[in-house]
């Protein structure tokens, strides 16, 4: 099972990373991304940055532990929940990449504060405003399932920290700044993970 969560999980970054960003590209002239490589201090790029590490752990580090030995927590390790991770996993990965479609020229990878890109409330949009990280979170749910070491578990738990901070702290401040009234009330209406959870306080109530 290692080796298949290795495979599902450079297929979700060939899909929901390489290809997104090819289709981007032809759609835009660029490829989306508002990321830098270099630490720039900011809460953002920490909070992407622990999600990635912790995606990393999960997708590569708990299956190579796997193939190395590392035993599996007996109170995961049943065959059942083997199976509903790989579902998980590649449901994950479809939704989300169903999501960033859904997005349109608007979607992008980290925040560019001088941008002002239409809001998106369509679509899965219309369930819950994260669509995109809520499927990455089953997806990799699903491989830490698939291969239910410590590792996974603490790679699954780095990447959801990483994601509340992104969403909470950098993603709802910039899109109050930018959508003001739209923005609150459409939130107001559409919880942030799940539908009808983590609603925000209509503005015109402040």
């Amino acid at each position: 099972m290692a080796v298949a969560g290795l495979a599902l999980f450079a297929a979700m970054m060939l899909v929901m990373g390489a290809l997104r960003a090819v289709i981007q590209r032809r759609r835009t002239g660029e490829i989306g991304t508002r990321r830098t490589l270099r630490p720039d201090g900011s809460l953002e790029w920490w909070a992407l940055a622990g999600t990635d590490l912790g995606w990393l752990t999960v997708g590569v580090a708990a299956p190579v532990a796997d193939l190395a030995g590392m035993s599996p927590l007996a109170f995961l390790d049943y065959s059942v929940l083997r199976a509903v991770g790989v579902a998980a996993a590649v449901l994950g990965m479809l939704l989300g990449f169903a999501a960033q479609l859904a997005m349109g020229a608007s979607w992008r990878t980290g925040i560019g504060e001088a941008e002002r890109t239409p809001l998106v409330p369509t679509g899965a949009f219309r369930v819950v405003r994260n669509p995109i990280f809520a499927a990455a979170t089953v997806a990799f749910l699903g491989l830490a399932l698939m291969v239910p070491n410590a590792v996974a578990i603490a790679g699954l738990m780095a990447s959801v920290i990483g994601i509340q901070a992104q969403v909470r702290l950098a993603e709802e401040p910039y899109l109050r700044r930018v959508h003001g009234v739209a923005y609150t009330d459409y939130a107001s209406r559409v919880g942030r993970f799940l539908p009808g959870l983590g609603r925000l306080q209509p503005e015109h109530q402040h």
